[in-house]
């Protein structure tokens, strides 16, 4: 078996950066016309797809993405409970006590000091306004449904009685002239 070229190798390594075939094509050197048909046909190759998957199935490795991981962050966001980052007295707790799952439900935070001025140039801290925002967890809560299947779309035919009968009759008819007794399956 003949290993890969240099540019078809330097392609799939191009590839796995974005997965944009066109813009691998280039830098690996294919012309500006042909990219696009060059990065069809090249992963339609066999011996690269299989170095794309290697290269892809190594980053994953490295970044542990695995399937696994990916539920258990978006159960992490679905069922965070957003009582863990505050104090019993009603303040907030300092982000580096918050655990791990808080951390995750995390979009964005905005502090702000409050002060009272009084005299030219003078002012007194007052206090301090904190808003938290959380991301959504029914979006969280959506994925890991679908996962689990739990959302299955079901339409319901009403049907109409001599529809069936039509139905019934026309394959009966098609029985008889195929000379057949026994019904199709």
């Amino acid at each position: 078996m003949r290993k890969l070229q240099a540019r078809q190798e330097l392609f799939a390594r191009e590839y796995v950066i974005d997965l944009n075939g066109s813009r691998a094509a280039l830098a690996a050197g294919y012309s500006e016309k042909t990219a696009g048909v060059q990065a069809c046909n090249l992963l339609k190759n066999h011996k690269v797809k299989r170095l794309v998957e290697q290269l892809l199935a190594k980053r994953h490795s490295k970044l542990d993405v695995t399937g696994e991981r990916i539920i258990e962050e978006l159960a992490k966001l679905a069922f965070f409970d957003a009582r863990s980052i505050w104090n019993e007295d009603g303040s907030l707790k300092p982000i580096r006590e918050w655990d791990d799952a808080a951390a995750s439900a995390l979009a964005g935070i905005e502090h702000e000091k409050l002060f009272e001025h009084f005299g030219k140039g003078q002012a007194a801290h007052v206090g301090t306004t904190t808003k938290v925002k959380l991301l959504a967890r029914t979006e969280a809560l959506r994925m890991l449904g679908q996962y689990r299947k739990l959302f299955t779309e079901k339409i319901e035919v009403a049907g109409d009685t001599d529809m069936m009968a039509a139905l019934a009759a026309g394959r009966q008819r098609i029985r008889k002239s195929d000379g057949d007794t026994q019904p199709k399956s």
